[in-house]
């Protein structure tokens, strides 16, 4: 299997490499984590930047492949060494189109491809679930003729910011023999009465601004709904492999801005006359780091591929991937900030900030541990005639 770059997707790496490393200046980052977001020229630049190639018949999902995301998104978390919005920003887009009902989400593709900024903000994730979807509990019912939606979300990126919620709920008025609870996707309006949001504040990844919300007797118009009559729970799943893979293309984009902040400080830096980069420790922690990322991007890329191809161990390939990428960035991470010294441990150094939302991502779209939990079963069945 051959995962040299195309011509293509080295044209697309060179397009966002040029973008980020003219954007993501060490002084911008900060003052945008600080902001707890991007600006809105640079949220047009990257949309613009996405779309350049791509045509204007095709939708979302056909106009770059999920192995051309994370491309994008190791590259751009790489320049700017922080969690960016955009990885959220793409997944977000990909599981609506996919369970959206046809035309639903043209407004919103457009007002994206025109801004660069999401109408809306994804809540699915609830308090009391966490990784388990299944255990929804926020429903939607028909009570006197009104629809009423009632529930909670937690770490819902925007949260608070945006004018619309796109809310995953099981709709109690469908009946079923499925084993899986119906489920519907609904735009609601912000602003509604009985909509409430809690930031959260968090110890990295500080440009995702989260908040939990709540529902209270929250009252829906039918054409709210952007799904089609019957949601699938299995579409959701299936959905959020991509979310995994992006989120896994962010930890190995700032696990290599890390190494190279690393080597940078190995060569530069000088210890009892000599060069620190050439004490045998620290070349064995440079080359155990090295021998990581090579690691990171094979698994990376191969689980990707199956995604795109569809291929039957996709999902055994996306839990691996999962549980071993952000784990392992979060090493490396720490292995750089042993080589930077004092100055690792430091805010002023994105080795720091790197080090801290590699280690959110361990927990963020299902822990290490639920990745277990996914993968051993599928790896008995893979084994079972042997």
């Amino acid at each position: 299997m051959d995962f040299n770059l195309s011509s293509d997707q080295k044209k697309l790496v060179a397009a966002f490499r040029a973008f980020g490393t003219e954007t993501f200046t060490p002084d911008h980052v900060s003052q945008w984590c600080r902001d707890q977001g991007l600006p809105d020229d640079v949220m047009k630049r990257f949309a613009d930047t996405y779309f350049k190639s791509v045509d204007k018949r095709l939708s979302f999902v056909a106009g770059h492949t999920l192995l051309d995301q994370a491309l994008i998104i190791e590259e751009l978390s790489r320049c700017a060494g922080a969690t960016l919005p955009f990885q959220n920003d793409l997944f977000n887009l990909q599981i609506v189109d996919a369970l959206s009902a046809a035309g639903n989400l043209d407004p919103v593709l457009d007002e994206y491809r025109s801004t660069g900024r999401l109408m809306f903000a994804l809540a699915i994730s609830e308090p009391e679930g966490g990784s388990d979807v299944m255990s929804m509990k926020t429903n939607t019912k028909t009570l006197d003729g009104k629809i009423v939606l009632n529930g909670r979300k937690s770490y819902v990126n925007n949260g608070e910011y945006a004018p619309y919620i796109v809310v995953a709920a099981i709709d109690a008025d469908a009946e079923s023999d499925d084993p899986y609870p119906a489920l519907a996707l609904w735009l609601v309006p912000r602003n509604l009465k009985g909509i409430a949001a809690v930031p959260i504040d968090k110890i990295g990844q500080d440009m995702l601004p989260f908040a939990s919300l709540s529902f209270q007797d929250v009252e829906l118009k039918p054409e709210y709904r952007i799904s089609s009559d019957q949601g699938d729970f299995r579409r959701l799943f299936q959905m959020l492999e991509y979310g995994r893979v992006l989120l896994c293309a962010s930890s190995l984009g700032m696990a290599q801005a890390a190494m190279e902040d690393a080597c940078a400080h190995a060569r530069s830096r000088k210890a009892f006359g000599v060069q620190v980069g050439r004490f045998q420790q620290i070349e064995t922690m440079l080359t155990d780091m090295e021998l990581r990322l090579t690691n990171m991007r094979a698994i990376l890329y191969r689980a990707a591929w199956a995604v795109d191809e569809g291929d039957p161990d996709r999902r055994l390939a996306v839990s691996l991937m999962k549980r071993y990428i952000p784990k392992t960035a979060v090493e490396v991470a720490s292995d750089g900030m042993q080589i930077l010294g004092g100055l690792g441990y430091t805010e002023s150094s994105r080795t720091c900030r790197v080090w801290r939302d590699c280690r959110g991502n361990q927990i963020a779209e299902g822990t290490d541990q639920i990745m277990v939990y996914i993968a051993a079963p599928l790896i008995a069945e893979k084994y079972r005639d042997f």
